[in-house]
């Protein structure tokens, strides 16, 4: 079964409200809502009031069709926020070179879906050992990262071949110490 909420004209940016929405995504509802009760962001308050709400909707529509739900089987299935209007307040406030700049009052909407259904299982990751990407995986790899240069992108360790490595480790170090006259 699966509930939604939304609030809208919640006071604040979309970009501060994402914050905190990408903390809650996934996680069951009692952890989620114990992250948005000692979470420091403003938008939390209205977000949390936004979950409160899908919970209450879930138990309605559960008895709506005489199904029994726990509200501790909830998770957050999807949660997302979306930019409402921008009210251009009659106040300004200054800018450099004599301009002057409107003031903005931001808005944004949130969504929150429960599901009690099972939840979906993390991919595994098949990594066997080392490897070295290929030069399109390179690149793509490259393309995802906002910051360019050497301090960006180090250089991919070089893996010694395994033969050579064993060899290395059975021959014995033929260097002589040398002494030194006092």
């Amino acid at each position: 079964m699966e509930a939604t909420a939304s609030a809208k004209y919640l006071r604040g940016s979309a970009q501060k409200a994402r914050l905190v929405v990408d903390m809650i995504r996934g996680k069951d509802v009692n952890q989620a809502l114990a992250i948005l009760r000692f979470s420091k962001k403003r938008a939390a308050t209205g977000i949390e009031k936004c979950m409160r709400s899908a919970i209450a909707n879930a138990n309605e529509a559960a008895e709506k069709a005489n199904i029994s739900i726990d509200p501790d089987d909830l998770w957050v299935r999807t949660a997302f926020v979306d930019r409402g209007p921008t009210k251009n307040r009659r106040r300004v406030r200054p800018a450099p070179q004599g301009r002057a700049y409107r003031e903005q009052r931001h808005f944004c909407h949130i969504t929150i879906s429960l599901s009690n259904d099972a939840k979906p299982e993390p991919k595994a990751s098949k990594s066997a050992g080392p490897t070295v990407p290929s030069k399109p995986a390179k690149l793509a790899e490259s393309k995802g990262r906002k910051r360019g240069g050497a301090a960006a992108a180090p250089r991919a360790k070089k893996v010694a071949p395994k033969a050579d490595v064993t060899e290395a480790a059975e021959k014995p170090s033929t260097k002589k110490a040398s002494k030194k006259k006092s």
